[in-house]
């Protein structure tokens, strides 16, 4: 196909492929995502709005020159041509909060056609704090609670929910390079962080944010009034002082937070079921056999992290099917169009 043709595909495109084909035959729709990884989450997403009348298929976006990925792709593959036929399936990011601040928020907000995550990313739906424990328990087929995660999260959140507002306030303005994301990431870092016993962690954590705090608002004297707005708004998109993890950079949570904090649960977790099995075997023959059968069972923990769908009855996700539902017509649309 040549880089012409391939510019030209929009919309109207498919919806003129799918006029084409029987009458019987479904509907197709291509969402494009920003990577290989999003393909699973998107696909859950869509699947639950498949009727016998259209389909979903999940790619990446189409160009002759390479192989493009990320939010720019996506979006740049859509430029003026998305529609009930082709859609965008993108990380919310900062996009969503900073509310129309920059020209890509502004798509991400204002068109339709573009679903968003809500929530930073994908992985930020992985480490949803209620479902956590499942995710041990499918890892190490253990059902012993050791840690809370939700407490912990809340804890975290609570603390660097007020420099997470300073964050999206810079990003709001035009002095974003003031204080970036990344940043904002390297005050929040916890090192080490011992799960049963996180107290020092959260108390080092809350120096360092109290600490950059004071300095911004030393910095911006006037900024009371703008401030207090922004926290109203951002309630208002859903980000409160308990749930600010979900909103936070997803690589980071996931990767410096939620992964270390699991492996060192699970850990605990898979001995205390080995000791259990060494303790009730009648002989050391039946005792191998045993831990041979459960350490054959155990699942890898960052494969069922990404797998993880028990962020379902989040809020964010709820939003984020109600969009679904919004753009795309009913059955009984779908019906009359097929007549």
């Amino acid at each position: 196909m040549s880089k012409r043709l391939v510019d030209n595909i929009s919309s109207d495109y498919f919806n003129a492929a799918n006029h084409l084909t029987s009458r019987k035959q479904r509907r197709r729709i291509v969402a494009y995502v920003e990577s290989y990884d999003d393909i699973y989450f998107w696909r859950t997403v869509l699947s639950r709005f498949e009727t016998p009348q259209r389909y979903f298929e999940v790619m990446l976006p189409v160009r002759v020159e390479h192989l493009e990925r990320g939010k720019k792709a996506v979006l740049a593959s859509l430029m003026n041509r998305a529609g009930s036929d082709m859609i965008a399936c993108v990380d919310a990011d900062y996009d969503y909060l900073i509310q129309g601040a920059t020209p890509t928020s502004k798509q991400i907000v204002e068109n339709p056609w573009v679903l968003h995550t809500y929530v930073y990313a994908i992985e930020n739906y992985q480490c949803y704090a209620p479902s956590l424990h499942d995710v041990c328990v499918a890892v190490t087929l253990n059902d012993h609670t050791v840690f809370d995660f939700q407490r912990f999260l809340t804890s975290f959140s609570r603390i660097v929910y007020p420099l997470f507002v300073w964050n999206i306030w810079y990003y709001r303005t035009p002095h974003y390079g003031d204080f970036t994301i990344t940043q904002f990431l390297h005050v929040i870092e916890m090192g080490h962080i011992n799960p049963f016993n996180p107290a020092p962690a959260l108390s080092a954590l809350e120096h360092k944010v109290q600490r950059k705090v004071e300095q911004l608002w030393r910095t911006n004297r006037n900024a009371r009034n703008s401030y207090e707005q922004l926290k109203k708004e951002l309630a208002q998109l859903g980000v409160t002082p308990d749930n600010t993890y979900l909103y936070i950079q997803g690589h980071h949570l996931f990767d410096k937070i939620v992964l270390p904090i699991m492996q060192r649960v699970c850990d605990k977790l898979v001995r205390e079921r080995e000791v259990e099995i060494s303790r009730q075997s009648m002989h050391s023959t039946q005792r191998n056999n045993e831990l041979a059968c459960y350490r054959g069972s155990l699942e890898d923990i960052t494969g069922m992290l990404k797998k993880n769908s028990g962020f379902f009855d989040s809020e964010p996700y709820r939003r984020l099917l109600a969009d679904v539902e919004h753009i795309m017509p009913s059955d009984k649309e779908n019906t009359a169009r097929a007549q």
